[in-house]
């Protein structure tokens, strides 16, 4: 029995690092090479975030690898800044909920929505350290449980 994705890539340090406090779904600003190494799943969330510049919000150090058919792939910078496009009403928010202590924006999975491509982005607060033990031995013990049940059945 396989289980489909419904993503095409998770930042999964981004789950165990911090706590989600609230996420949106946005619309990311792609070139067209971009969008086929998407498509053909060849992006990397790992280590990204997303900064506030002049009233617009930038997703830096995700990495979206160079299309292999580009003829010219000298000038193409697989790091640049991409933008989000929100609500002004949404940017307010965020800026205002980003000056508290300890709360930033990252991004959580990159996924398809019809012929879109769509980014999930949560504002998120660092967890502690006893927290992050936690949920690893509270992963453990699922597992534990899961593979003791498969065995017995």
């Amino acid at each position: 029995m396989s289980q489909q994705k419904d993503y095409i890539v998770k930042n999964k340090k981004a789950f165990f690092d911090y706590d989600i406090i609230d996420s949106w779904e946005w619309w990311i600003e792609l070139l067209w090479h971009e969008v086929k190494s998407i498509r053909q799943w060849q992006v990397n969330l790992k280590g990204s975030y997303i900064s506030i510049i002049s009233w617009e919000l930038y997703v830096k150090n995700m990495h979206v690898s160079v299309w292999k058919a580009l003829p010219n792939t000298s000038h193409v910078d697989p790091l640049r800044e991409r933008k989000l496009y929100l609500k002004k009403k949404d940017i307010e928010h965020l800026i205002w909920k980003v000056k508290e202590a300890g709360q930033s924006i990252v991004p959580l999975k990159i996924y398809l929505k019809g012929s879109l491509i769509k980014v999930q982005v949560a504002l998120v607060k660092w967890k502690k350290l006893y927290q992050k033990k936690e949920s690893l031995k509270k992963k453990t013990i699922d597992k534990d449980i899961r593979r003791a049940m498969s065995k017995t059945y």
